[in-house]
């Protein structure tokens, strides 16, 4: 067990995992690397979008300087088109973590992305992973018919999840009716089923900090970030995407907050990037509606007669509205998932977690002895600088 006295925290003994859970744009990346830098930790990236490999910008993912200097694992492991199920990451960390502890390290999973904490935490419903053959099977139907063909279906085989999910969200939709395919079973009631969670690790000590920062101050910050993604060329990289991949809008990658809006800026601006024959153009305007009339008539008039200069004028002042409107909605987004994960955040604070034993050490004064937990506590800061002095 490490002390204070080397300026970590006694509360951290050698098969610690700590969990750094805080919303976007918060500063956790900061703190990993000074605790990297400490030498007693590894960093597990908990972030569905680093996964993926060429998406840099848009996920704020660190450059390739720091990565080397500040290893992260799983960051940058598949492709845009690939998937990556909770069920993965939830297997691959559970062989990360004891990978550390035989290195004689503590894991340290940062990130915002909370259902993947929630795997972790609270556990995982045995539901079987897709096949890929059923997966392109209904991907191929919701193509033909359409998500709401999907969705009334849903209603006749698993009304339980038909209710409770909304018409309109295709990634749940789909993976419901994937999984009955499969199985001949609802999802709903493999969902019934009883969870196992790695945190329930009897022989490891889990540590669950969540940081939930003044929302003005946040905001600020949100807003800061995505002006440098603007600067730094978030729409170029995912030009360069639709280049080297064949992407579709339904992808998961594609889903990314920033990415999405990117993507429905290029259809609204009939960008040629997608005439290159590995795209389907139509999947693409088909999500986003097509060339959006509505900006253009915020700036041309119907009835007006335009000679070529004006035209060219026009466009670009098309162009710079159809900008605008994509950085705002990409604002708002963003604001949106911080939303979402302070609710999850609240929902962690909610967890059960073990009661405290107060172990003595001998070497410490009386005051500075601390309960040490057998199963998993749960913290929460307002300040990042408030979870770093509890791990010092």
């Amino acid at each position: 067990m490490r002390h204070s006295s080397d300026g970590l925290s006694h509360k951290l003994t050698d098969n610690s995992v700590v969990c750094l859970m805080a919303p976007t744009a918060s500063g956790k990346t900061a703190l990993a690397y000074e605790l990297y830098d400490t030498g007693r930790y590894e960093l597990i990236s908990v972030d569905s979008a680093l996964i993926y490999r060429d998406m840099t910008i848009g996920t704020a993912k660190p450059s390739a300087s720091e990565l080397a200097r500040y290893p992260h694992h799983l960051v940058d492991i598949i492709d845009p088109t690939q998937s990556y199920s909770v069920a993965e990451f939830v297997a691959d960390v559970a062989s990360l973590i004891d990978n550390c502890h035989k290195n004689g390290k503590i894991p340290l999973l940062v990130g915002g992305t909370m259902m993947y904490y929630m795997a972790l935490l609270d556990g995982l419903s045995p539901v079987p992973d897709s096949d890929d053959s059923v997966r392109a099977r209904v991907e191929q139907w919701r193509q033909e018919e359409g998500i709401e063909a999907l969705y009334d279906y849903l209603g006749q085989v698993d009304p339980i999840s038909h209710e409770r999910l909304n018409a309109t969200d295709t990634q749940r939709i789909t993976r419901a009716i994937e999984v009955y395919l499969q199985t001949n079973i609802p999802i709903s009631d493999w969902q019934r089923q009883p969870k196992q969670a790695l945190a329930h690790n009897p022989n490891q000590q889990w540590h669950a900090l969540t940081i939930m920062p003044d929302r003005p101050w946040l905001h600020a910050r949100i807003a800061q970030r995505l002006d440098i993604m603007w600067d730094e060329g978030l729409v170029a990289e995912v030009i360069g995407l639709l280049e080297q991949y064949q992407l579709t809008p339904n992808l998961p990658a594609m889903r990314c907050v920033g990415y999405r809006q990117v993507l429905e800026y290029l259809v609204h601006i009939n960008h040629p990037i997608f005439e290159l024959p590995h795209l389907d153009k139509a999947q693409f305007y088909d999500a986003f509606g097509g060339y959006s009339e509505s900006v253009d008539a915020q700036v041309i008039s119907n009835n007006a007669v335009e000679l070529s200069a004006q035209s060219l004028l026009h466009s670009e002042e098309t162009e710079a509205l159809a900008c605008q409107q994509m950085q705002n909605k990409a604002l708002y987004a963003t604001r949106q998932l911080a939303k979402r994960q302070y609710t999850w955040l609240r929902k962690v604070m909610q967890l059960p977690h073990a009661t405290t034993e107060v172990i003595k050490m001998p070497d410490l004064p009386n005051d500075e002895n601390t309960s040490i937990d057998t199963g998993m506590i749960i913290k929460t800061f307002t300040t990042m600088a408030q979870a770093r002095e509890y791990l010092y």
